[in-house]
């Protein structure tokens, strides 16, 4: 096992674990079919995927991440569901919905590097990182960025909400393209998650009376604010030549931080913020600005 793999293989396991399922409670609105069962089922579904982590690359591992991937598949074929139910398509929903279809990338993911398969090209290590980077930025940024721009319906919030799944799937085409466009989508990320940091302290300020969730409240703003600076000078780096750290430094720092400072704090502020109040009422759109 190499040193990046025992440096994110702990960290995806919390993303399966712990932030798939505690996203998924905070959320409010109608729920499909099958949502609450496939809530509650999360840690069992996730078991398999995590005991791939540990085990050497081979059929045996590929097969278990597979029934992780089925279940990440089976969570993103809820966001059509809900969008048929709430037929809104507000920025803080359609943040919500790109959260849900997130993991099915990591899911996808997981599974070519279990079985040595370099997917699209992508090395294995590229595709070991893509596994943690759709658990927190593509699920846990995305759900905290539609969470916070609820409490409020400034551009602020607007922005947050649409920036952060865009710069995740921007940084995705990146990839695809080269370092110049996935650096571009470091930039709209970056800019999303500071406008989130921004939301999260003024939700801080305003809503939150708990000393404690006041604390994680302003951690996960501030870590927030230094990881997505290493990000984007990693991005940076990688497009310029200009010294930068290299990947694992960068998931050691970026990653960790962002993972447990920011995803970590900021959910279990939220899950004690819930005890005290609501999150305010889903909003939907009138069913005529939906098309049928």
């Amino acid at each position: 096992m190499t040193a990046l793999s025992v440096l994110v293989s702990p960290v995806v396991m919390i993303g399966m674990f712990w932030v798939v399922p505690t996203g998924l409670a905070l959320l409010d609105g109608p729920r499909p079919p099958g949502w609450d069962p496939l809530r509650r089922a999360w840690p069992l579904l996730a078991a398999p995927g995590a005991l791939a982590l540990w085990l050497p690359r081979s059929p045996v591992s590929a097969t278990l991440a597979g029934v992780y991937a089925l279940a990440t598949l089976a969570l993103a074929l809820q966001a059509p569901g809900r969008l048929i139910l709430t037929r809104s398509l507000r920025p803080s929903e359609i943040a919500v919905l790109s959260a849900l279809v997130a993991p099915s990338v990591a899911g996808l993911a997981l599974v070519a590097e279990r079985a040595s398969y370099p997917l699209f090209g992508f090395d294995l290590d590229l595709l070991a990182l893509t596994v943690p980077h759709f658990h927190f930025a593509g699920f846990a940024a995305a759900l905290v960025a539609g969470l916070v721009s609820r409490a409020s319906d400034g551009p602020t919030a607007r922005f947050a909400a649409l920036s952060v799944p865009a710069g995740t799937l921007l940084v995705l085409l990146g990839y695809f393209v080269d370092d110049w466009a996935e650096l571009a989508g470091a930039v709209v990320l970056t800019a999303g998650m500071a406008a989130v940091s921004v939301l999260t302290l003024r939700e801080r300020r305003d809503l939150a009376a708990d000393p404690l969730a006041r604390g994680l409240l302003a951690v996960s703003a501030l870590v927030l604010a230094v990881t997505m600076l290493l990000a984007l000078s990693w991005a940076l780096g990688e497009a310029t030549g200009l010294p930068h750290l290299s990947l694992t430094w960068t998931a050691a720092t970026h990653g960790l931080g962002n993972a447990l400072g920011f995803a970590v704090c900021a959910l279990l502020a939220r899950r004690r913020l819930r005890t005290d109040r609501a999150f305010p009422p889903l909003p939907t759109l009138p069913r005529t600005e939906l098309p049928a």
